[in-house]
């Protein structure tokens, strides 16, 4: 990484770093807690890793976190894993996220937007009723504190209410999107045994009804623990013989009761992707989550209650919990179902236009299909009241911030961030009062000791290194579902550097405090001892129009040599001739390095991804070193398996 100082894309303006809300609460800290008053946010942020207690206590005042019983002390035991956070507290997570129906009771909590695009609203107060039904009638079906219940949901309000009432009575919410297969649902949902299954019974995507009445009654037949079955009609049928109607449960006017549950009591049930086996069921907490997103919805996003905040997510994906922890600022939440290109690749743009979102969330492949579709957000949308572009799912490429830049607008603040579904939150990415370098994060997260160390626990500045966090985060899962010694926990994440997070990803620190992300550190490209992040060799590669996406990997040979392919799809109409094949070998020389040209380029019928939409890198790397399919991949993760069998057969001919 180069040290010289570039100039920033984006520079936030002197009104806008004095009226964020981060500002507000350094100069609050500074008089109450001993905060640094000047120094800006790399002091601010500082004094949130060496001094945690005083932080994460400033934080719960800031906002105003009701504790019914309060804490002995902040953190009770800091080791990794295993840290102990505000121990003696009780409080309720639902109760937070409902809290602005005191005073808001006729705003907008939620606009839902489906593939009509038209925003229909559900006000605070509706919220809130809805809630306060369905507690008191999962209480009445038997669910108590620590019982599981699932969501087989798309993005729509009933989903939010789902987990608000489970939350409420203090059981555990898990959820998976419609489009997941049967198999996927019950890989996942089988380790938790729930006892209620929200559902319905199809949902639209792509201009096209989808039916998942047969995917239904599978799902209740192979889950035995099931008490209670609930329809909602989202394509209008009827309800299967033994479910429950949605509307009755949700029908009456009562207030919610909230249970007091310890800090760490679990909230939901989050999984890994698992393309290599079983999804690792993660869990974390009601107090956890709730202060954590506090910390990244009000300081790090910048949110409040003028806000609206839209991320485009399905209900099996992190960002959909993280989006609907908007609540607790007091943000109106916009969910969007539907396509994230229909009718036409410009939808997200539409909606964002449609509901005035303020902080509009994509991943970092939507703004690229945007900028390869040749649109024109800017232009052909009114988007005067986004403030922000956020991006996640894969790093932003450096031509993504300057499309953002050029067509949306000039003076848009960028905000490319990551995390991890392990945490439910972002280790590096937002911060309204910083500039934006292209092609960076711009800075570690508060109260996050983010780091790139070397293979000795060596931290590195300007050079790519492991991604670790040196002290622990609140919402750092409490543990794994089964998973009773915590070896499973412990090997994930603590294996490499005892008692520091390890999370699988290079990056690199700047001198600057900003954060470049490479990709995984485990399909970590290495030649010749230069190591290189798979993303770096698809940004390249991917802005030739020729090529739709694209696949590399590493794989050292029992000689001691390296192979190293690179596998394409083309774009309609295009040929992987020699002219095409100089062209690619001459961008990864000319915009990365030599040494990280491929040995071969090899057109694919596709790239197969997780169900959350990132490329496997590593199970196709076991396929090629000639594991079988059934135990290199966990096949109900994966969007296509027939992709996978390209790669089997091509194992299979190169031994």
């Amino acid at each position: 990484m180069s040290t010289v100082n570039p100039q920033p894309l984006w520079q936030p303006d002197p009104q806008r770093i004095a009226r964020s809300q981060v500002t507000r609460f350094q100069a609050w800290a500074a008089e109450h807690h001993g905060a640094p008053a000047e120094g800006g946010y790399a002091a601010l942020h500082r004094w949130s890793v060496d001094e945690l207690e005083p932080f994460w206590e400033a934080l719960t005042q800031w906002f105003d976190v009701r504790f019914s019983t309060p804490y002995a002390r902040v953190l009770g035991d800091r080791s990794m894993p295993g840290a102990e956070w505000f121990p003696g507290a009780t409080l309720n997570y639902a109760e937070h996220a409902l809290r602005a129906a005191e005073t808001r009771a006729d705003e907008p909590a939620l606009l839902y937007v489906d593939e009509a695009h038209e925003p229909t609203p559900v006000t605070w107060s509706e919220l809130r009723r809805q809630v306060g039904s369905l507690t008191a009638e999962l209480r009445a079906l038997g669910v108590r504190s620590g019982d599981r219940v699932s969501g087989y949901l798309p993005n729509i309000p009933q989903a939010v209410v789902a987990l608000l009432a489970t939350a409420a009575v203090g059981a555990v919410w898990t959820s998976c999107a419609p489009d997941f297969g049967a198999r996927s649902v019950l890989d996942r949902f089988q380790q938790v045994e729930p006892v209620v299954l929200f559902t319905v019974d199809g949902y639209r995507y792509g201009g096209k009804e989808h039916d998942r009445r047969e995917t239904v009654a599978e799902l209740r037949r192979e889950l035995p623990s099931l008490r209670a079955v609930v329809h909602i009609p989202l394509l209008g049928t009827e309800a299967p013989e033994g479910a429950l109607e949605w509307a009755a449960l949700t029908r009456a006017d009562t207030e919610p009761v909230f249970e007091q549950v310890p800090f760490a009591h679990p909230l939901w049930v989050l999984y890994s992707s698992g393309t290599t086996g079983l999804p690792k069921a993660i869990v974390q907490s009601q107090g956890g989550i709730l202060v954590e997103h506090l910390k990244q919805l009000g300081l790090h996003c910048d949110l409040g209650p003028e806000d609206r905040f839209f991320w485009y997510t399905s209900t099996g994906w992190m960002m959909w919990n993280f989006l609907v922890s908007g609540l607790l600022t007091g943000t109106t939440v916009v969910l969007y179902d539907g396509s994230p290109g229909y009718p036409d690749t410009g939808a997200q743009w539409r909606v964002a236009e449609r509901t005035g979102a303020t902080l509009y969330g994509t991943s970092a492949a939507y703004v690229m299909a945007c900028r390869k579709a040749d649109v024109h957000p800017g232009r052909d949308f009114d988007l005067s009241k986004v403030q922000c572009v956020a991006t996640t799912g894969s790093p932003l490429p450096p031509d993504g911030f300057r499309w953002l830049h050029d067509e949306v607008r000039d003076d848009l603040w960028i905000a490319s961030v990551s995390g991890g579904t392990d945490v439910c939150s972002c280790f590096a990415g937002a911060v309204p009062t910083l500039p934006v370098y292209i092609g960076e994060l711009q800075a570690p997260s508060l109260g996050t000791d983010l780091q790139s160390w070397d293979p000795s626990g060596k931290p590195l500045i300007d050079e790519v290194g492991e991604l670790v966090v040196t002290n622990p985060m609140p919402s750092m899962p409490i543990h794994f579902w089964n998973d009773p010694d915590g070896s499973r926990y412990h090997d994930s994440y603590f294996d490499t550097y005892p008692g520091v997070w390890r999370h699988g990803d290079w990056i690199t620190v700047t001198s600057r405090g900003s954060v470049v992300i490479h990709g995984r550190s485990d399909s970590t490209l290495n030649r010749q001892g230069v190591r290189m992040g798979s993303a770096d060799i698809y940004e390249a590669v991917e802005r030739l129009p020729e090529i739709k996406e694209s696949l590399v990997i590493g794989i050292e040979q029992p000689d001691g040599g390296y192979w190293m392919p690179l596998f394409v799809q083309l774009a309609p109409g295009a040929v992987l001739d020699q002219t095409l094949l100089d062209r690619i070998k001459q961008t990864i020389r000319e915009n990365l390095s030599p040494r990280h040209i491929p040995d071969e380029v090899i057109e694919v019928p596709g790239i197969p991804h997780t169900l959350t939409g990132k490329r496997i890198e590593v199970p196709v790397k076991r396929l090629l070193q000639g594991t079988p399919l059934e135990k290199a991949v966990n096949p109900g993760s994966i969007d296509n398996l027939d992709l996978l069998h390209f790669y089997e057969d091509l194992a299979r001919k190169r031994a």
